[in-house]
């Protein structure tokens, strides 16, 4: 039998200590001066569509999510799992699991958290009236009826998925998967309260109804303004968590935002300028972090019937994908650690090997002179141009990247509409397939390759440019059950270079500046998973 229980006492727990310990002068585990000052501010580039855990579908809404909202299992600050409202979880098999519930653990208004919070909210991710941007990701996780009740074919209550007792949730999966509690950290897997969201529907996370099981509570929201959130009494860690407040500003402008961290109105921000890494790390060298974050940024490409019809031609994309210089955007543009990709998955990406794909062995003159070759093989170019709508979210950046990669298509004849839109708006054109290519991005939601390829496979509903090869769905099926994927996933990934499902640009870096009295910050945690309960503020120097 696979158990695991994870002891409260250990060293990285013990560097969150509660209103006791900060209240003394010095930090008991560290002997660092504490600040009297324990709040938290930070920059958010969008405003979030939702904070529903299975209604989010984005990165902002899913950093919230671990503030308001405790799953079965949360990750320390090296990525590994820790306890969370399960302290213990176990399989002889990795198909049938079991998790321990801890018996403190209680909603914001005093109820506890049962295992039946847990079956809820699993059936209401897959259930197809809540649609769930994240439903596949129910499906992904191999739970046993999950693509059947999706599908509408069976009900929510089919889900394999039950209550054993209030502190016992037994999941069986349709086959083994070992990293399935990995998979719980995720925010759609996060519990939610039934009465709240049967008595207030849809108004169930506003601040005055909203009933959470984090670290923190939902205070105070103004749309596109902030967001605030306090410290919640109820939760069973609460003696732990030194930071009281956490406030979240939305500025869409980096420039902007830049200045207002210099001006001390928040303690960190990210997704930096362009270029302007190399001289904040001089200048601010204990301030300016750049580590390896497991996202990929690309551009989708609409292959649906509403698409561009030069686009349905896999000559034309990949001429477009062999035209942009990648290292022009990572080395010039971006200057902050970025690596060229020529694949979609990202290279920190645990176990996994970065598979040689031909044309990233190319110089970019030999990248070009096929681009030009292949073009005119499908019968554009210069004299039968092509005029194509690039779609991105508000941001300078990718604007700038938008910019450049525009001017690199011009000698194939192509002209680029750049369409700016801020992010609600940018989601709904993008999932409704009304664009020609969209600027897009995956972080993995679960630190293994297939949270990457999967995105890419048919059914997936965040497949948005419905990018559909037969072999790569087979291949992704049949990879689920295999002790080393790894071949697979190399496999995969050189089908979608020769289909050029996607035009892969760069993998991230987490580049971020971070007020160096903030301690305990999980720069080790490539998922860029943090929880505010984990850190606290030393007295400035």
């Amino acid at each position: 039998m696979i158990t695991h229980r994870l002891l409260a006492g250990s060293a990285l727990a013990a560097l969150a200590l509660g209103p006791a310990a900060w209240a003394q002068d010095t930090h008991p585990v560290t002997g660092e001066p504490l600040a009297a000052d324990q709040t938290f501010q930070y920059r958010m580039l969008d405003q979030f569509p939702s904070i529903d855990p299975q209604l989010i579908e984005e990165t902002v809404g899913g950093h919230l999510a671990r503030q308001l909202f405790e799953g079965l299992l949360t990750q320390n600050a090296d990525g590994t799992l820790r306890e969370g409202v399960a302290e213990a979880w176990s399989s002889e098999d990795n198909q049938t699991w079991t998790f321990t519930l801890r018996e403190d653990a209680r909603w914001s208004n005093g109820d506890p958290v049962t295992a039946q919070d847990f079956v809820f909210a699993w059936q209401r991710a897959a259930d197809p009236a809540t649609a769930s941007e994240y439903a596949w990701y129910v499906e992904l996780s191999q739970i046993t009826n999950a693509a059947a009740v999706i599908a509408g074919e069976a009900e929510p209550s089919e889900l394999g998925v039950r209550a054993v007792d209030e502190r016992t949730l037994e999941v069986t999966l349709a086959q083994p998967l070992p990293y399935f509690p990995q998979m719980t950290v995720h925010y759609t897997f996060m519990p939610t309260h039934q009465p709240t969201i049967e008595a207030h529907g849809a108004a169930w996370t506003n601040p005055d109804n909203i009933v959470s099981n984090g670290a923190y509570v939902l205070e105070d929201m103004a749309v596109n303004e902030f967001i605030r959130l306090g410290q919640n009494p109820e939760y069973w860690g609460a003696e732990d968590v030194i930071v009281t407040e956490i406030t979240g500003y939305v500025i869409n402008d980096a420039n902007q935002a830049l200045t207002r961290f210099q001006a001390g109105e928040f303690d960190m921000m990210d997704d930096l300028p362009a270029g302007s890494y190399p001289r904040l790390e001089a200048e601010m060298p204990d301030v300016a972090h750049s580590v390896p974050r497991l996202c990929s940024y690309y551009y989708t490409v609409n292959q649906s019937e509403s698409g561009h019809e030069a686009l349905q031609d896999a000559r034309v994309r990949t001429a477009l994908s062999y035209m942009i210089n990648r290292d022009v955007i990572t080395d010039q543009v971006l200057k902050a650690g970025q690596a060229p990709a020529y694949s979609f998955t990202h290279w920190a990406t645990a176990d996994f090997e970065l598979p040689e794909i031909e044309y990233s062995l190319w110089s970019q003159e030999e990248r070009m002179e096929k681009a030009m070759a292949l073009m005119q093989e499908a019968g554009y170019g210069p004299d039968n141009p092509i005029e194509l709508d690039l779609i991105y979210n508000t941001s300078e950046n990718h604007k700038q990247i938008a910019t450049v990669i525009s001017q690199m298509w011009r000698p194939l004849g192509v002209t680029t509409k750049l369409s700016n839109f801020e992010w609600q708006s940018y989601l709904e054109i993008r999932g409704n397939q009304n664009f020609d290519i969209a600027r897009s991005a995956w972080c993995g939601d679960y630190n293994e390759a297939s949270t990457f390829l999967d995105l890419l496979t048919t059914r997936n509903a965040n497949n948005d440019g419905k990018y559909s090869n037969p072999e790569v769905d087979r291949l992704m099926a049949e990879s689920v059950t295999m002790s080393d994927p790894q071949p697979t996933y190399s496999q995969v990934e050189q089908i979608l270079a020769e289909d050029m499902a996607i035009l892969p640009i760069y993998h991230y870096t987490q580049n971020f500046v971070l007020d160096p009295t903030i301690r305990n910050w999980p720069t080790e945690n490539v998922e860029n998973n943090w929880y505010v309960r984990d850190i606290y503020r030393v007295a400035a120097d």
